[in-house]
């Protein structure tokens, strides 16, 4: 099969602009039959909006697609798909309240003398999963499922409107290991239909085991595409970000203090029993864990944002009461957490807003918020972080992660944390504003900051972390240096095993 009977899907010279914002300028990028194709790019690259554009989200302003040669407008989302286009967003798109069968047919349910033919659709949706080899039942209730299985019942409702092409967006960012192996298992069953697939990531490992291709976009401008087998990590990096990482954690000599935290004791009502967690002045610390391991538990417990049976907590020595977040804050405790679009930001808000919304208390004079000194401070962190935003008053929710995790770190930067714990702080963010993180945290540990970092990202937690508490099913099973550690040692302390590799369990 030659090169034009094997393209499925291609777009020529597209170009899209906001008011004030050229997002896309002459971008080509094509698919072939059986496909995985990987787009990658920092943040506000353009990746979202040309996928946008490719699924009739967005019209462009110029510029021109293809189906398998033909020449064809996707002036709707409903036309892309007629047109075999479907995409996957990170935010996913189902009724949670329905069954799966129910979301998979929404809209397109068969039916039988004017009613829907409830038998036929729950029969349809069971053989569609069992092809793709997923293993739900189509009367199961959504809002029952994990987060990998609704991405699962997306993708099989994709498949039942025949799409050929489809694209998943940042689809294993919120996965286990073991959830991400299936996945990879249904996209391969997918290249077997000759399905083409766009896959949008940040993480390299991953583009690496699926993609033959690779398209960076940079700034809205299209920079190269390159076969995945052709190109280095180093260079794929290079094209990325537009300069040369040397490291990818900067290195850096910390000056670590006293103890300024130490949890002698936290428990609660779903099995978390911890003890002999500390961290120093200036010490960056990690926290490891097989995903729901409780580290998460213990962040929110420890921050006052749920109820802990037990908390014996010390700063600086002293004992501290904290059972709720006002408690937390009023020592000097910050709490960027895991989801920040959930509960870490007012995404309709503004980044002025954003910033000052911990630390209203400080620029309120006789119960009227300061608007003079909101600006002020929020203006200072955008300089001091390099946030990138049009302007101070940029809703939130129109900001790149990158950009938006800035955000939420400034929010407690000034509240003057004396430390920081920060829950997956470079989730779903690009390699050049990870860079940008990683920089920001040894700047806080040389202010004498400690820093508590809960992250699933192995390599990042040896990487930027001074010393390893490990977590498996709510306890402690180990403390390692960073230094001198393997990923394989922190995996068999999470999978519970002792460091004699006898199982605890």
């Amino acid at each position: 099969m030659n090169k034009e009977e094997n393209e499925l899907f291609r777009m020529e010279h597209i170009t899209k602009t906001f008011p004030g914002v050229k997002a896309l300028s002459d971008v080509s990028f094509s698919v072939n039959k059986g496909e995985v194709h990987g787009l990658v790019g920092e943040n506000g690259a353009g990746k979202s909006t040309l996928m946008k554009v490719m699924s009739g989200v967005y019209q462009p302003d110029s510029g021109e697609i293809f189906i398998e040669g033909i020449k064809v407008k996707m002036t709707n989302i409903k036309k892309a798909q007629e047109q075999g286009v479907a995409i996957i967003f990170q935010e996913l798109n189902l009724l949670p309240h329905l069954t799966v069968a129910d979301n998979i047919f929404i809209g397109r349910q068969p039916t039988m003398k004017g009613f829907i033919h409830d038998k036929k659709m729950h029969s349809d949706t069971q053989i569609i999963l069992d092809e793709l080899g997923i293993n739900l039942n189509s009367y199961e209730i959504v809002s029952r499922l994990s987060v990998a299985q609704q991405q699962m019942v997306e993708i099989a409702k994709a498949i039942s409107m025949d799409s050929k092409i489809l694209v998943l967006d940042e689809p294993s960012a919120a996965l286990t290991e073991k959830e991400i192996e299936q996945l990879f298992k249904i996209i391969r069953k997918l290249q077997e239909k000759n399905v083409g697939m766009v896959y949008i990531s940040h993480r390299m490992e991953e583009l690496a085991q699926i993609c033959a291709r690779v398209t960076v976009l940079r700034d809205g401008a299209y920079i190269g595409t390159e076969r995945y087998a052709d190109i280095t990590t180093e260079k794929l990096v290079n094209m990325i970000v537009g300069r040369e990482l040397h490291n990818v954690y900067p290195k850096h000599q910390r000056k670590i203090g006293d103890t300024v935290l130490e949890i002698n004791h936290l428990e609660n009502d779903s099995g978390i029993n911890v003890a002999g967690i500390s961290v120093r002045s200036g010490e960056i610390v990690g926290i490891a864990g097989l995903m729901g391991a409780g580290r998460t538990e213990i962040a929110r417990c420890l921050f006052g944002a749920d109820k802990a049976l037990k908390l014996d907590v010390r700063m600086d020595g002293k004992p501290v009461k904290i059972t709720k977040v006002s408690d937390a804050i009023k020592y000097g405790i910050g709490y960027a957490t895991e989801d920040r679009k959930y509960d870490g930001l007012a995404l309709q808000l503004d980044v002025r807003f954003n910033v000052n919304m911990a630390s209203l208390s400080r620029i309120t004079r006789k119960g009227i918020v300061d608007d003079q000194a909101g600006e002020e401070t929020a203006r200072k962190y955008k300089e001091k972080l390099s946030i990138r935003t049009p302007s101070l008053g940029q809703t939130v929710a129109n900001l790149s992660g990158g950009n938006q995790q800035k955000i939420v770190l400034a929010k407690w930067l000034c509240n003057d944390v004396n430390v920081l714990i920060v829950d997956e702080p470079t989730r779903g963010i690009d390699v050049g504003a990870k860079y940008e993180v990683y920089e920001l945290f040894n700047e806080l540990s040389d202010l004498g900051v400690a820093i508590i970092m809960i992250s699933s990202d192995l390599p990042e937690v040896l990487g930027m972390s001074d010393r390893i508490f490990v977590i498996h099913e709510g306890t402690v099973n180990g403390e390692l240096p960073a230094k001198g550690t393997t990923q394989e040692e922190i995996l068999y302390l999470a999978a519970g095993y002792n460091k004699n590799m006898e199982n605890i369990s």
